[in-house]
């Protein structure tokens, strides 16, 4: 592969659920790439699609009712939209893998950490039991967790909500996937272990050159783990740049409002005299995407009528950062 090619190529991705009221489009335009080696953030609120756009990577809409309603995902070339489910399902795991948000849901409670680690490695490397229990062990050290030869044995209700999480990235990069996909990896963890899962995805792509796309709503999380950050608003991307350039100079009202909701350790004024920043209002329904303008539009303080009636396309603002505001088109500012 040329370096200069993307390892993995989401092109203008739809995807679409049946509802009671109709089809609603729940992604809608997305696109983005991401390089062997590169950390990519997707950031936004809760609700503005960024799981939905790593199932659909994973091929794992539910269907019905959802579907890839057009777009495509090309890894390494390979369109992963036009693959059937059994090729999906050698992709799974062995290419790209995925760290769930709820480790305690994701692993099977009745099988031992190391027969669930060791079974991956078995479906897509044909190793023996006593093989894939040795790469078990080799994972779970891998990851930081103590004594690996013992707790290789244990059950997932045996360990603390982090090492479930460590469990989970042992699990994911097992076959050495070349993209790793985070949803949300540090959710209801406290902020030490956070720090540790942080540090550790950090090291583990140092170590092994995957490439991972960081699901979060934690602008920390971004700036800490990221070289580009895409934000996703109702569905959409609103706004892709370098890490730095998106956290320095965010050209989306929706960005800033998200960069202005972190609170800063040294505020002035002081913290105690300072009123909480919020974004107003919800992020729309799924009854309320894909109707035309802008969705931003309830809550943005600059909306306009053209804003009303027409879909912003993305403009660039410096080169590699682009944006879908008509706040930023230059005709305008002529």
């Amino acid at each position: 592969m040329n370096a200069s090619e993307p390892l993995l190529s989401v092109d203008r991705l739809r995807v679409e659920f049946a509802t009671r009221n109709g089809i609603a489009r729940v992604i809608d335009d997305v696109s983005f790439d991401l390089r062997a080696g590169e950390t990519l953030g997707i950031v936004g609120e809760s609700g503005c699609g960024k799981s939905m756009t790593a199932l659909a990577i994973m091929g794992l809409v539910p269907d019905p009712p959802g579907r890839v309603a057009g777009g495509a995902i090309r890894l390494l070339g390979e369109d992963l939209t036009r693959a059937d489910e059994r090729r999906m399902s050698r992709i799974r795991g062995k290419e790209i893998s995925m760290i769930f948000q709820e480790p305690m849901s994701s692993l099977n409670p009745v099988y031992t950490v190391g027969d669930q680690i060791g079974e991956t490695v078995r479906l897509h490397e044909g190793l023996g039991k006593r093989a894939a229990r040795e790469r078990a062990i080799d994972m779970l050290k891998a990851v930081g967790i103590p004594a690996p030869q013992r707790r290789v044995d244990e059950y997932p209700h045996q360990m603390s909500g982090g090492m479930r999480q460590r469990v989970m990235i042992a699990m994911a990069l097992a076959c050495r996937p070349k993209v790793l996909i985070a949803d949300e990896p540090t959710t209801a963890l406290d902020v030490t272990v956070q720090a540790q899962i942080f540090d550790l995805l950090r090291d583990l792509k140092e170590q092994t050159g995957t490439a991972i796309i960081l699901i979060t709503h934690d602008m920390g999380a971004i700036a800490e783990l990221a070289e580009r950050v895409v934000v996703m608003y109702a569905g959409r991307k609103v706004e892709d740049a370098p890490v730095d350039e998106m956290l320095g100079n965010p050209s989306h009202p929706y960005t800033r409002g998200l960069i202005a909701c972190v609170p800063h350790l040294e505020p002035d004024p002081p913290l105690e005299r300072q009123p909480l920043t919020e974004i107003p209002g919800v992020v729309p329904s799924l009854a309320e995407l894909g109707k035309g303008g802008c969705p931003f539009v309830p809550r943005c303080g600059f909306a306009h009528d053209r804003c009303r009636a027409e879909m912003p396309p993305p403009f660039d603002v410096r080169g590699r950062h682009h944006a879908s505001c008509w706040l930023l088109d230059p005709r305008a500012a002529a």
